[in-house]
C-alpha cells in the first residue's frame, strides 16, 4: 500500500499531467465585470461618464483588492497637467521684439548671428554686423552683448542666458538654437521647452518668443507647432504624488517671428501635447495605481471624451479564455489584479468604407513586470522600475487621444493592449511550462522574464483576425535593445521595406529616433524547441533580434512592424517617463490618413 505522501505526490502529478497546455484553469474570482456590466464593453463609456452623464450605475469598472489605496483618483489623474496645458495660450503677433511689453522676451538666436575671433584665452564672442541681433543689442544699450561675452554665449544647441532688462521688457533670455542648416523638429520643441522652464525660474506670466538668423525658407507652421508642443509640455509639473504642489505662473506666449495665421498649428500642437502628456503620466505613475484597469479606465475615459470617434470593448479573463489566448493568460496567472484586453477602436467621422485604410497600433502592457520565476534581482536588473514596462501601452494611448482630437479621415485604427501583470505565486507561469497561443502555436516558456512576448503573440493575433493592412507593436521589450542602442534610439524590426520607410519618417518629423535594425533568420534556430513548436526566448546573443523574430511567428499576411523602445521610454536624469513614441505612432497614422 502506498503511503498518503506518495499517494498525494501521484494524484498531484496526474493532476498536473491532465491540465490544458494553455497553463491555467477556469478562475472565475479573476473576473471584474458581473453579467450586468457588460454594458460597458458596448456602450464604450468609462465609470467617469457614467456619473457625467447620468448612465446606468451599473455600468462600472471591477476594481481589485489594492485599488483602495490608490494615490490618486482616475480623475485626478487626468486633469493634473492637462488643465496647466489648457490654461497656457499660446498666439502669433507678428511684432518687433522691443515693441513687446511683459515679463520674458525669450530670443531664439542661430550661430550665424554670433561672431567669434581670437582663440584660447584670446577669444572674443561678438555679433554679426548688421544682424538682428546686432540690433536687439543696440535696442538693450548693449545689454545683448554683455550678456553673450560674460557667459561665453555662442548660441550653441541647448545654451541659454537670461537677464533683468527692465522697463516694459521685465528680463531677456537668449537660447541657443545652433546652425540654421541643421534646424530640426527636436531644436523647435527645446526652444518652447525652454521658454517654459525660464519663466518657471522667473515667475514670469506673459513671455515672448522671437527669431534671430533663422533661415529664410523654414516651414512657419511646423515651427509654430513644435515650440508650442514644447512650451505645453513644459508648463506642467507632475505633483500628482506630492502632498504639495505650486501652479504654474505661466499664463500666455506670445510668437512674435512666426507670421500671424498659424492658430491651426497650435491647435495641432495642443492635440499632440495632451496625447504625449498621457503617455507620460501612464508611464510615470507607480504600479499601484497604474493597473491593467487604470488602463482600461484611461481609455474609457478617451472614448467617453471624444464618443463620435471612439468606441471601447474591454475583454475579461473569461473573453480572453474563449478566444484561446493561452499566451497571454499564461502571463497573467499569477497576479491578483484583474487583466484587461484594452481594444479602443477609432473611426473617422466620415466612417469607414471599401477604401478605408485598416490600421493597429498593439501596445505591452505589463504594469508591473518582477520577472516571475526568473526574478528580477539585484544590482541592475531595473525592477524598481519595471513600472515602466507598460511604456508600449502608454504611448498606444498616448497616440490615441492624440489622434481622437485631430481626427484624420480615410483611416480607421485599432488601439489594443493586453494588459497585466508578471507576478511570482503558485498558481503562475513556471520555466518550462507550455502555452497554446490562439493560433495554436505551442511555446515552451524557457524563461518566465521573456513574458512580453507573449502577451503580444495574442494581441497581434487578435489584431490580424480584425482584417487590419498594417499593425505597428511597440514595446518595452529587451534589454538587449538598450545595449544595442542606448537611451535614446528605438529599435525598428520589420521584414517591410515600406513600413522601415514610413516609421523612421513618422519618427524624425517629431524628433524621436527609430533605427532599423536586423531580422537576422538564422538566429531563429535559437527559438526551436524539442517538445513544443518553439521557445520564447533565444540563448544566445542577439536578444533584440530573437526577440522580434519570435513575434514575426504570429504575423500571416499583414504588413508588420515592431518597435522596441526599452531604451528612450525613460529619462534617468529626471527620474521620469518621456513620453516616446505618442508622437511618433501619431505622425504614422496621419501619414496613412487621407487628411
Amino acid at each position: 500500500m502506498m503511503s498518503r505522501s506518495v499517494l498525494s505526490t501521484v494524484s498531484g502529478l496526474l493532476h498536473r499531467a491532465t491540465r490544458p497546455v494553455v497553463g491555467q484553469q477556469k478562475r472565475t474570482h479573476y473576473r471584474c465585470f458581473t453579467s450586468r456590466n457588460s454594458a460597458y464593453s458596448s456602450a464604450g463609456v468609462s465609470p467617469l461618464a457614467a456619473s457625467r452623464f447620468g448612465l446606468s450605475s451599473s455600468v462600472t469598472l471591477g476594481r481589485s483588492s489594492r485599488m483602495s489605496v490608490r494615490a490618486v483618483s482616475i480623475e485626478t489623474f487626468t486633469c493634473v497637467g492637462h488643465q496647466a496645458m489648457k490654461d497656457l495660450a499660446i498666439t502669433c503677433t507678428p511684432m518687433d521684439p522691443m515693441s513687446w511689453s511683459g515679463d520674458l522676451l525669450v530670443v531664439g538666436v542661430f550661430e550665424e548671428e554670433v561672431s567669434v575671433s581670437g582663440e584660447g584665452a584670446n577669444e572674443k564672442i561678438g555679433l554679426k554686423e548688421g544682424g538682428k541681433l546686432a540690433e536687439l543689442d543696440a535696442a538693450t544699450a548693449g545689454l545683448v552683448g554683455e550678456m553673450m561675452a560674460e557667459a561665453d554665449f555662442k548660441a550653441k544647441v541647448g545654451s541659454s542666458i537670461c537677464s533683468r532688462l527692465g522697463g516694459d521688457v521685465k528680463r531677456v533670455a537668449l537660447v541657443g538654437m545652433g546652425k540654421a542648416e541643421d534646424i530640426t523638429h527636436k531644436s523647435w520643441k527645446s526652444l518652447g521647452a525652454a521658454v517654459a522652464r525660464l519663466a518657471k525660474t522667473h515667475k514670469a506670466g506673459k513671455a515672448a518668443v522671437a527669431l534671430v538668423g533663422a533661415p529664410a525658407d523654414m516651414d512657419t507652421g511646423a515651427a509654430v507647432e513644435a515650440v508650442s508642443v514644447g512650451a505645453l509640455l513644459g508648463v506642467v509639473d507632475d505633483t500628482r504624488f506630492k502632498s504639495k504642489s505650486t501652479p504654474p505662473t505661466l499664463g500666455g506666449i506670445e510668437m512674435i517671428s512666426f507670421g500671424a495665421d498659424n492658430s491651426t498649428s497650435v491647435a495641432s500642437a495642443g492635440a499632440r501635447a495632451a496625447g504625449t502628456l498621457l503617455t507620460k503620466q501612464l508611464v510615470s505613475a507607480p504600479p499601484n495605481v497604474a493597473t491593467p484597469t487604470f488602463l482600461a479606465e484611461a481609455a474609457a475615459d478617451i472614448a467617453s471624451e471624444f464618443p463620435d470617434v471612439m468606441s471601447l470593448k474591454v475583454l475579461e479573463w473569461d473573453d480572453c479564455e474563449a478566444l484561446k489566448m493561452g499566451a497571454y493568460l499564461g502571463v497573467a496567472e499569477a497576479s491578483e489584479e484583474p487583466l484587461k484586453f484594452i481594444h479602443l477602436t477609432y473611426t473617422a467621422p466620415g466612417g469607414s468604407n471599401d477604401s478605408t485604410k485598416k490600421l493597429a497600433i498593439v501596445g505591452k502592457g505589463l504594469t508591473f513586470d518582477s520577472g516571475g520565476y526568473n526574478i528580477k534581482a539585484g544590482a541592475g536588473s531595473m525592477i524598481e522600475l519595471m513600472k515602466f514596462d507598460m511604456g508600449g501601452s502608454g504611448a498606444v494611448l498616448g497616440a490615441a487621444r492624440s489622434l481622437a482630437e485631430l481626427q484624420p479621415e480615410g483611416v480607421e485604427v485599432h488601439f489594443i493592449i493586453a494588459s497585466c501583470e508578471n507576478m511570482v505565486a503558485g498558481k503562475g507561469l513556471r520555466p518550462g511550462d507550455i502555452l497554446t497561443a490562439s493560433n495554436g502555436k505551442t511555446i515552451e516558456v524557457n524563461n518566465t522574464d521573456a513574458e512580453g512576448r507573449l502577451t503580444l503573440a495574442d494581441a497581434l493575433i487578435y489584431a490580424e483576425n480584425l482584417g487590419v493592412s498594417k499593425t505597428v507593436d511597440i514595446a518595452t521589450l529587451t534589454g538587449a535593445c538598450m545595449v544595442a542602442l542606448g537611451t535614446g534610439v528605438a529599435g525598428l524590426f520589420t521584414p517591410s521595406d515600406s513600413m522601415a520607410e514610413e516609421l523612421a519618417a513618422s519618427g524624425a518629423r517629431v524628433g524621436e529616433k527609430l533605427w532599423r535594425m536586423p531580422m537576422e533568420e538564422s538566429y531563429r534556430d535559437q527559438l526551436d524547441s524539442p517538445i513544443a513548436d518553439m521557445k520564447n526566448c533565444g540563448m544566445g546573443k542577439g536578444g533584440a533580434i530573437t526577440a522580434a523574430l519570435f513575434l514575426k511567428e504570429y504575423v500571416r499576411e499583414m504588413e508588420w512592424a515592431h518597435l522596441d523602445i526599452a531604451g528612450p521610454v525613460w529619462d534617468d536624469k529626471t527620474g521620469s517617463a518621456t513620453g516616446f513614441a505618442a508622437g511618433s505612432l501619431t505622425e504614422w497614422v496621419l501619414a496613412n490618413s487621407s487628411k
